[in-house]
């Protein structure tokens, strides 16, 4: 199909509706419409290239164009694109769930195939709540969810993290489960420090679960917080929830969606504290950013309660249309291979050390109220008094002023409020980040300048 880069972006402002933006803003900007990708590089429609510096909203592992993945595709289009797997079974799946069952902890020996990170999400409050609904107990339909914390845009996820300045016309619609605030050691709920603490905020947490412990199904939480602000959970507190969790009789849910698959050094987040969930959620990454998949992965304990003949009625009645599908699952297998062949995780450690000093810098600056990093996410958090940690206003969107430097420097960010968040891809290197540390650097010293600006004004 031809077309000229201004017929795009018309029929862009004539017929698409994005996600997660203020259509209005967006019509009144230059639109940034990629045709292209090549390594840690993406090119718009008049050639203009750009670091990735979100990995494409934290997906992308190997870069884009990858041979080894983009062949592992066209083999498998050779042979199938897609069929079921409700009621039965195709070759990708079956060795992707086997490649699974090798990079998760040994307890984990299922694998529940989805299409998005919400929908494993979804998936796994459903399995938690009907775990103990097979067993006779029909009273632990709650869930505790973290305040700040992010599951997605489904029904059920909203529920668990409900924000009320994105999910507030759907608030008195959703499920009242109970919540805990997240460890922010930033803002301290409790105004104390790690780790003269003793992580006091896991106390809290017990609180929360032995009021509720009669209905309460199960904890989840995000390893790290990613959209809530790059926000890593304080060493030691993973394992404590895991041993409250055992405690109460509560299942334990990790959310790995954003934080699995390398991304933070470790192949999975709760690596870091030694913890096996007994759900756990995986997405983004899995495919190397390159199709839609996810899984909601369990223990053989979970598994067995569903076990059973169609006259039981125990069976877990959830499925989408497109799960488990070959070309998503073959990628996948590829992007595992490739992780496995080039000792990516040990690539990640060693980049996260390597850029760590650049990054850590970045405090300095005027108006960085707090740097986060884990692995490769990494969280900038602008302050309008850091001194005080006051927040710049939502309205002033101070993230997307840092965002449009850094496009015009060359590398796209995608802030969250004032958050703005850099995630590389995994596989770039030493000097690719070194570059994209120094835009991020030059984009954050130039803001200081508007924000100056707009303060005065």
């Amino acid at each position: 199909m031809d077309y000229t880069p201004e017929q795009i972006r018309q029929w862009d402002r004539d017929y698409v509706w994005h996600p997660f933006t203020p259509m209005k803003d967006y019509d009144e900007q230059d639109p940034l419409i990629i045709e292209s990708g090549d390594g840690v590089r993406l090119k718009d429609i008049d050639g203009n290239w750009y670091y990735d510096g979100v990995s494409s909203v934290w997906l992308n592992v190997h870069g884009h164009h990858v041979s080894e993945i983009n062949q592992a595709i066209q083999d498998q289009l050779q042979k199938i694109a897609h069929s079921t797997i409700l009621g039965q079974g195709n070759v990708p799946v079956t060795l992707l769930a086997r490649k699974l069952n090798n990079v998760t902890p040994s307890a984990i020996t299922r694998f529940f195939f989805s299409d998005s990170g919400a929908s494993a999400v979804e998936v796994a409050l459903k399995m938690a709540i009907q775990f103990w609904a097979n067993q006779g107990n029909s009273r632990k339909t709650r869930i505790l969810g973290f305040t700040t914390n992010y599951h997605g845009d489904t029904m059920g996820a909203m529920a668990v993290a409900p924000d009320p300045l994105f999910h507030w016309p759907f608030m008195a619609s959703l499920p009242q489960h109970p919540r805990a605030p997240y460890p922010d050691c930033y803002r301290c709920p409790l105004n104390l420090r790690y780790p003269e603490c003793r992580l006091a905020c896991a106390d809290l947490v017990e609180e929360a679960i032995r009021d509720k412990q009669e209905v309460l199904a199960a904890v989840i939480i995000e390893p790290v917080q990613g959209a809530g602000g790059i926000i890593p959970t304080p060493p030691g507190f993973l394992s404590r929830m895991r041993a409250l969790c055992d405690e109460y009789q509560v299942l334990f849910i990790a959310d790995e969606v954003a934080t699995g698959v390398g991304r933070t050094g470790k192949y999975w987040a709760i690596e870091h504290d030694e913890v096996t969930p007994d759900i756990l959620c995986i997405g983004k990454g899995i495919t190397g950013g390159y199709l839609p998949l996810s899984v909601t992965a369990a223990t053989e304990a979970i598994y067995q309660q569903f076990y059973c003949a169609a006259k039981d009625r125990k069976a877990l009645y959830h499925g989408h249309s497109y799960a488990g599908n070959q070309l998503g699952a073959r990628a996948a297998v590829a992007n595992l291979d490739l992780i496995e062949s080039t000792q990516l995780i040990t690539h990640v450690e060693e980049m996260a050390r390597t850029i760590e000093p650049e990054i850590e810098a970045l405090r300095d600056l005027p108006y960085v109220g707090d740097v986060r990093q884990k692995g490769l996410m990494i969280g900038v958090e602008l302050s309008k008094d850091p001194k005080t940690r006051t927040p710049f206003p939502y309205a002033r969107q101070a993230g997307r002023i840092i965002q449009e430097i850094a496009r015009a420097k060359g590398m796209i960010l995608r802030p969250i409020g004032n958050v703005v968040i850099f995630m590389p891809p995994l596989a770039s290197t030493a000097d690719e980040l070194r570059a994209m540390t120094a835009i991020l650097r030059g984009s954050l010293e130039e803001g200081q300048s508007r924000l100056s600006q707009e303060e005065e004004a």
